[in-house]
């Protein structure tokens, strides 16, 4: 099963609309509540950084009975130094993002945390794709 979500950048009031798409799915497919726990988190941080960080991207999920693979993809500023952005507190989200909230720095680690398999591949200027894997573990 595959679903697909367009996500606007700087759309905060349908900011995780996605991610709770998606947990809907998985609970109504049975899949267990600590996968999909898993899901989610990487679902949403995932989402939450295209809101914050893009212009628009999509987020898909490509779901089976062993795994659930998130891939987002924006027309963003890219990630100009991937192994610094994984590092945990390191956010170049601007200061009203961070009044709202959000921007704490803990969007990738957070997903690294989750996934059991990750891929980060951006363009500066152009854009990122992150593909995040979550083993169902039954």
């Amino acid at each position: 099963m595959q679903l697909q979500f367009d996500i606007r950048g700087m759309d905060f009031a349908r900011a995780g609309q996605a991610a709770a798409q998606i947990k809907k799915v998985l609970q109504q497919a049975g899949m267990p509540a600590g996968t999909v726990r898993r899901v989610i988190i990487v679902a949403y941080e995932l989402e939450l950084n295209i809101v914050i960080h893009a212009c628009h991207g999509t987020i898909t999920a490509h779901i089976s009975p062993e795994m659930v693979k998130i891939v987002a993809r924006d027309r963003g500023p890219g990630i100009p130094d991937i192994p610094l952005a994984m590092q945990e507190g390191y956010s170049t989200a601007p200061p009203h993002i961070r009044e709202m909230g959000f921007g704490a720095g803990m969007g990738l680690p957070n997903i690294k945390k989750n996934a059991d398999h990750l891929e980060i591949e951006s363009e500066v200027n152009q854009g990122t794709v992150v593909m995040a894997m979550v083993l169902n573990k039954v």
